[in-house]
């Protein structure tokens, strides 16, 4: 079906981007998920099986001592032919240590600049970010603002211990 509206409104915010050029570090890890559709731009991941060289989505028992950062994007990931993006097993991604960055948040969250950041560990929202404290663990991070354009809000990581 050919597009018969168009919308010249940028959207505010792409998951796993950089939110502004405040100084970060962003290191290199490989994706340790066997499934190229588990892993998603803009979600927190954990140490995988191999420190420093793994990432993994978080399980049920994940801490925060185990959060590596948020999984960033590079632009250079081509959709499938249906139109997914996926981070395909042991590509190499980058993971922002610390740094502004655009965060991957569940559908109905409107988080609210210097909320603190609350990080999901279990169902399907594992790996994305909340305000809610009873919905995830706490992690060295705050909101920036309110969010983006569709489930993502800009977050503040400060640094983390691990890794």
């Amino acid at each position: 079906m050919p597009q018969l509206t168009y919308n010249y409104q940028t959207p505010r915010g792409i998951a796993g981007s950089l939110f502004d050029l405040a100084p970060n570090e962003i290191v290199s890890r490989l994706n340790g998920e066997d499934s190229p559709k588990t892993m998603m731009y803009g979600m927190g991941a954990v140490v995988g099986d191999i420190p420093g060289v793994n990432v993994m989505v978080p399980e049920t028992d994940a801490t925060a001592a185990e959060f590596e950062g948020i999984i960033m994007t590079g632009f250079t990931t081509q959709m499938d032919m249906q139109g997914n993006v996926n981070i395909m097993p042991k590509q190499t991604v980058g993971i922002l240590r610390w740094g502004n960055a655009w965060g991957r948040i569940p559908d109905g969250i409107v988080p609210e600049a210097n909320q603190p950041v609350f990080w999901i560990t279990t169902g399907a929202d594992a790996g994305k970010f909340t305000n809610d404290s009873g919905e995830g663990i706490p992690i060295n991070a705050q909101f920036i603002s309110g969010p983006g354009t569709g489930n993502i809000a800009p977050i503040r990581l400060f640094n983390q211990m691990n890794g």
